[in-house]
């Protein structure tokens, strides 16, 4: 079978299309599940670049979507023709983490193979359900960007209505949030330097948006908009270069979630306007498999549809990646074969 792998030490003109094993029929607790698509996220391309090291020949992506074609002895949750769609952390199944999840060990499309390939038999506990009647490539929305915005806002902020949603940029993750904030019944501001990003987001629901290139204090801006009060959640998406601005949108005591690292890996923390707000800021990474479920059944009640930017094919992989490492895409990249 056909599986896209990465070569060492990485780079976009490094990964190709290799020879894998069948992996056979599943064992006892196990999955064989035909793969019809993934998804692309900032983590899939800083493996294939050779950003965060991986095994060389390691198959890529991290976020999978197909069809149950066989179940091992001891499986109840899963019967052939079920849609699944794979977990970031597999090995976590609810609750808190119980250690540090940075290292990816157990992250396919990192520590462990993906699922750019056709088939694979994991375990069971390796895949939810898929969203009724949504497509291969909708639901492999969900692995990676779809639940962070869910436990961002659901799962740790206890997200309820007429709450107002600050969410970086339009991303999978922040266009998710505008979609599950807007459900909820929230308001919702969105920044992005493009003036046309802003106004498909608009079109989406979100009440208010912010060029931050035309307004570098935007934090103040966004504050300003709600009386002064500030929001109380934020969605912070670049990391050192704007949680400055995220701190001041915020209000007394409000929820930052700490998610992406555009702006870099390490940097200063304003320590003393944190204080001063009393916000909480927690860093997360994705979610168990626990949320994720509970992100299907709320998705099962509701008529939200991902939004997705382009699709490509199997054999177009890199250059999905490549469009994504441009950054003009609103929503998700999926790839479909």
């Amino acid at each position: 079978m056909k599986a896209f792998v990465m070569r060492t030490p990485g780079g976009l003109d490094r990964l190709e299309i290799a020879d894998r094993a069948d992996p056979g029929e599943p064992g006892p607790g196990e999955v064989r599940v035909a793969l019809h698509a993934t998804s692309l996220n900032y983590h899939d391309l800083l493996v294939a670049t050779g950003q965060f090291p991986a095994a060389d020949g390691r198959v890529l992506m991290s976020d999978g979507a197909g069809v149950v074609e066989a179940v091992g002895s001891g499986v109840t949750e899963f019967k052939p023709r079920d849609h699944v769609v794979s977990c970031f952390f597999p090995q976590w199944q609810d609750g808190l983490p119980q250690t540090p999840v940075g290292s990816f060990a157990g992250v396919p499309g990192d520590g462990i193979d993906g699922f750019a390939v056709s088939h694979a038999v994991r375990s069971v506990h390796a895949f939810t359900h898929a969203p009724n009647g949504w497509s291969y490539a909708e639901a492999a929305t969900i692995t990676t960007a779809g639940l962070t915005a869910w436990r961002a806002l659901v799962s740790d902020g206890a997200l309820k209505a007429g709450d107002v949603v600050l969410a970086l940029g339009t991303g999978g993750v922040s266009i998710a949030a505008l979609q599950i904030a807007k459900l909820m019944g929230a308001a919702v501001v969105i920044t992005s330097s493009s003036d046309e990003k802003l106004e498909r987001a608009r079109a989406l629901g979100a009440d208010r948006v912010v060029n931050y290139r035309q307004h570098p204090d935007w934090g103040t801006k966004v504050r300003d908009w709600t009386g002064g009060r500030g929001v109380d959640h934020v969605l912070e998406i670049g990391g050192p270069g704007t949680l400055a601005q995220s701190i001041e949108a915020v209000r007394v005591g409000g929820h930052i979630s700490l998610i992406g690292v555009l702006t870099g890996l390490g940097g200063e923390v304003p320590t003393g306007q944190l204080m001063t707000k009393q916000a909480r800021l927690q860093g997360l990474i994705v979610g168990n498999r626990r949320q994720q479920q509970e992100f299907v059944a709320a998705l099962n009640l509701s008529s939200i549809r991902p939004v997705i930017d382009r699709r490509f094919t199997f054999e177009q992989l890199p250059e999905a990646l490549a469009y994504q490492e441009r950054g003009v895409h609103f929503g998700k990249i999926c790839v479909e074969w």
